[in-house]
């Protein structure tokens, strides 16, 4: 399953595709660190907001 990250700050916008969701995870938080607003949609369509992440890796 590709999960596709979308990050938004200010002027710009960037967006990649993983396969794990891990790594999806993973590089989410560090741009969310960085001051980035950022959303993982999944192949489904379903959005994954930062405050699910750590439920997501417990499971």
């Amino acid at each position: 399953m590709a999960y596709q990250i979308v990050a938004i700050r200010e002027n710009e916008t960037v967006t990649c595709e993983r396969i794990s969701v891990l790594i999806a995870i993973a590089k989410a938080r560090v741009w969310t660190s960085e001051g980035w607003q950022v959303v993982i949609t999944d192949e489904e369509g379903k959005t994954l907001e930062p405050a699910v992440f750590d439920k997501l890796l417990a499971a």
